[in-house]
């Protein structure tokens, strides 16, 4: 498949000449950080949110996507008069570190002329974390009102909670964990290993053929937004039933759920690197934020002052309920500031990007209670 390198596109962004030292002794020579900004930042600098995207979110979390066209990714959350108000906060959200959307990944020219690839170095959930501090230090902000994001963007949530704790009023990780689990991440593997046997993969080094991997890249799509998903969704949205004129097809698209599957991958490898997938996809496996704290979770976060709302979802068994209960559990035995809150929902994992009025209103709610606390205006 032919296509535009994404590296081409250009994006609103912050270099770093003293680039960055990952958490595996690599250094990165140069940073670059891609962002946009929503709302107007106040005198005191005080009433910044920064919005952590998940494993395929970019940074235009409210506004139209420049390569596709897309729907903002979270308009439903962040917007004038949403739960997250553009009105009131200075919304920052920046692509991730290893990201294919401006910010510093494998699709990148080294100074040897040369993409970097699979030489791309591995990176942690931290590193990117690192890489947003820099951003928000050069916006001049020195404390954060709220870090917002699900999925990944919740693990990178915990992360500047426990990393930055002076730097974050309040948390909200939603449909996330601590610790990346054995399923995920054979599920993860399962992506990784369609995007490395594909043809035109050319050991990562396929920016110079004019192609992409993309029957492998669409294979990884399809298999991740499977686990999106619960069994009440898909059946709900496709059940059984066929495409038109193809009910006694052998391959191919016979069903409607396969059709809308294979829409999924074709749609995704228009917008995404492939090496991005697998350097990001790497990194959620590494997390395990208890790890680093003789494994309790609650020593990652002792005495913070930051205050937390952590979401679950009752049907997301990607992340399910109990590790999000987990995490409440040690942040009360660090005796933080926490609520917790299981939402009914049988949309599965991808919940937290749907119309979900519960949601928003807890969302909501819990930032207009932090704003009072931190002497914000209502």
């Amino acid at each position: 498949m032919d296509t535009a390198p994404l590296s081409e596109i250009a994006h609103q962004s912050v270099t770093f000449a003293c680039g960055l030292t990952l958490d595996g002794g690599a250094h990165l020579p140069t940073l670059t950080v891609a962002y946009r900004t929503y709302g107007l930042l106040n005198q005191q600098a005080s009433n910044a949110i920064l919005i952590c995207h998940a494993l395929t979110g970019d940074q235009y979390v409210a506004e139209t996507h420049p390569v596709t066209g897309k729907d903002p990714w979270w308009e439903l959350m962040v917007g004038p008069g949403r739960p997250v108000d553009t009105d009131k906060y200075f919304v920052i959200c920046s692509n991730v570190l290893g990201g294919c959307m401006g910010t510093t990944g494998p699709g990148d020219v080294r100074d040897d002329g040369r993409h970097w690839g699979m030489e791309f170095p591995a990176i942690t959930i931290r590193d990117m974390v690192r890489a947003q501090r820099r951003l928000v230090d050069h916006l001049g902000i020195t404390r954060l009102f709220a870090v917002i994001g699900g999925s990944m963007g919740g693990m990178q949530v915990l992360e500047w909670a426990a990393t930055y704790p002076d730097a974050v009023f309040a948390a909200v990780p939603i449909a996330t964990a601590a610790t990346h689990s054995a399923q995920n991440i054979a599920f993860n593997e399962v992506g990784r290993q369609a995007v490395l046997g594909d043809a035109d993969f050319c050991g990562g080094q396929y920016y110079q053929t004019g192609r992409i991997p993309a029957g492998g890249l669409a294979v990884a799509r399809m298999v991740a937004h499977i686990t999106y998903l619960s069994e009440q969704a898909l059946s709900r949205k496709f059940g059984r039933r066929l495409q038109p004129g193809k009910a006694s097809a052998l391959f191919g698209d016979m069903f409607q759920v396969e059709s809308y599957l294979q829409y999924q991958g074709s749609t995704f490898v228009r917008r995404f690197d492939a090496n991005s997938y697998l350097t990001i996809t790497r990194a959620m496996d590494y997390f395990d934020l208890a790890a680093e704290h003789k494994n309790d979770l609650s020593r990652a976060f002792a005495g913070t002052r930051t205050r937390f709302c952590v979401v679950s979802f009752s049907s997301d068994w990607l992340f399910p309920t109990a590790e999000s209960r987990a995490i409440a559990r040690a942040l009360n035995r660090a005796a933080a500031n926490v609520s917790f809150v299981e939402v009914a929902s049988d949309k599965g994992h991808d919940a937290f990007l749907l119309d979900e009025p519960d949601l928003h209103r807890i969302v909501s709610g819990f930032l207009s209670g932090c704003a009072l606390h931190a002497g914000l205006p209502s």
